[in-house]
């Protein structure tokens, strides 16, 4: 099974797309040294208070798909800096 989710992000204190990089790269390390999961930044990469981020989940049952997907979620929501707006997930 293979789960792939979408999440638009505002990060309110960025002033800037240095410090937007700056806040990504550094969640996106974390959530790839804590987690088994591809992710990246896939849209509005010249804005510099919003973005797209995504991942995909991939394991041998839908519920661990499903449970591994909100552990990432909860991990992505659990940093300050940025505030998460609207998440799209299907399965693939």
């Amino acid at each position: 099974m293979i789960r792939a989710v979408a999440a638009e992000w505002i990060i309110h204190d960025a002033m800037n797309l240095k410090e937007k990089r700056s806040v990504l790269k550094r969640v996106l390390t974390r959530t790839r040294q804590k987690y088994n999961v591809s992710i990246a930044e896939t849209a509005f990469k010249e804005k510099w208070q919003r973005t797209e981020v995504s991942f995909a989940v991939v394991s041998d049952t839908r519920v661990q798909c499903e449970k591994e997907t909100e552990q990432v979620l909860s991990f992505l929501d659990s940093f300050p800096e940025w505030e998460r707006i609207k998440t799209e997930a299907d399965w693939v």
